[in-house]
């Protein structure tokens, strides 16, 4: 099996370096790709569950765009969707109809909210999530998870980090996952000057391992934040419709005030939403919150059609299966070469780490050699899963990692 070679792409990233700050930049940097030599920077098309870059060179997806595409790319009847909004008028002086459409359609989906407002990324939402907690506590200070990802405002961006300053985090607190009692001392140390708590359903941090809530976790969570008066916001911007389509915390049992979605909203239209309960519509409504692009209806009649087809083929039941079918297969292959291949989260969106080599270096490796055989892996962040995943590209995919292991296996002996 031949490996892919990237001439056009590594042209064209030379040519962006010249007039765009770091060539490509946010989640899309090569920085975390290792090495970068032997990942694709630029695409030409996609379809279904594959794209191909600017060199020819065909890969399956394990990550989606980063998890927009859900359906699998240029799904026809998400794109008609769209397309039959353009031509009615996309970006008008006035909301679309649709939009209405869509607001009734996600209140009625998901589970124990009331109300919906949309606008374009995840950290749009998470920002207005945690204005709204403030303006209806009266109270300054959000907790959040050491090592959460919630976006790229200065708030929650990690110290340190270029670009922000000490005064935009002193009202952060953090705290460990799945460590309630580290809650409770936040709120204990902070009386009545909590506003909200932020996480995700689970703990996807970028080069660990994926850890589910404990048992009774997000029960004990709830429970606090009614006694305190602590606005509960769930970021189900990540995983959202690959768990549950009433939202991810009817799959984990508990009830939060806000629900930040975004990613597989829209099958890659550009479109997030925050969803509410009616205690704190008041709050929502009074705050000024907008963007300039914030009511296309092209990305909302993608919404609508996204959501329909997902509730109606049960996409996080197939994501699931299908993701289960090639962890599975996987972790028995990487066995047969003596390595062990952790998977951790939830196998529409899984986390994968070969354990023998704690640097790393054999499973970015190996990440590296499927890659250019045509499987697209990273090795710092969870990967995706889509409807569009076929038995075929699983069995594709198995034989590029077991081609992939020999490589690997060469290169580093029984060092491992």
């Amino acid at each position: 099996m031949e490996t892919y070679q990237y001439p056009k792409s590594q042209e064209l990233f030379k040519r962006a370096a010249g007039v765009i700050p770091c060539g490509i930049y946010g989640h899309y940097s090569p920085a975390p790709l290792v090495p970068a030599t032997s990942y694709p920077f630029y695409t030409s098309r996609a379809e279904g569950a594959r794209f191909w870059d600017v060199d020819g060179n065909e890969f399956i997806d394990y990550m989606c765009a980063y998890g927009p595409m859900v359906l699998g790319y240029n799904h026809p009847q998400i794109d008609k969707a769209a397309m039959d909004q353009i031509k009615k008028g996309n970006c008008t002086t006035g909301a679309p109809g649709v939009m209405v459409e869509l607001a009734e359609y996600m209140v009625d989906l998901i589970s124990g909210v009331d109300w919906v407002s949309f606008a374009k990324n995840g950290g749009d939402m998470t920002n207005y999530a945690t204005m709204i907690a403030r303006d209806a506590t009266g109270r300054k200070k959000t907790i959040m998870i050491r090592g959460g990802y919630h976006g790229v405002s200065p708030w929650m961006q990690a110290p340190g980090h270029h670009g922000t300053m000490e005064d935009d985090s002193k009202n952060i607190i953090r705290v460990k996952w799945n460590n309630f009692a580290d809650i409770e001392r936040a709120v204990d140390e902070n009386p009545d000057n909590i506003a909200s708590f932020i996480a995700t359903p689970y703990y996807v941090p970028a080069f660990e391992d994926n850890e589910l809530p404990e048992d009774g976790y997000w029960k004990k969570v709830e429970a606090l934040c009614r006694k305190k008066g602590i606005v509960l916001i769930l970021d189900d911007i990540r995983h959202g419709f690959r768990l549950d389509m009433r939202g991810s915390h009817r799959y984990f049992g508990f009830e939060p005030d806000l629900i930040c979605f975004c990613k597989a909203i829209a099958n890659g239209y550009p479109i997030s939403a925050l969803m509410g309960t009616s205690a704190l519509k008041e709050s929502t409504a009074r705050i000024f919150y907008t963007g300039s692009y914030w009511f296309q209806s092209e990305p909302m009649g993608a919404a609508l059609a996204t959501l329909k087809e997902l509730k109606k083929i049960d996409g996080p039941k197939i994501m699931q299966e299908t993701g289960k079918k090639l962890m599975d297969g996987l972790v028995d292959l990487a066995k047969t070469y003596g390595y062990d291949l952790k998977v951790s989260g939830i196998p529409s969106m899984p986390y994968l780490r070969i354990t023998n080599d704690e640097s790393l270096m054999l499973h970015q490796d190996w990440c590296a050699e499927c890659t250019m055989r045509g499987a697209y892996f990273t090795s710092h962040h969870n990967w995706f899963i889509s409807t569009a995943h076929e038995d075929k590209d699983i069995q594709k995919t198995l034989e590029i990692a077991d081609e992939a292991f020999k490589a690997v296996k060469k290169k580093y002996g029984d060092r491992f």
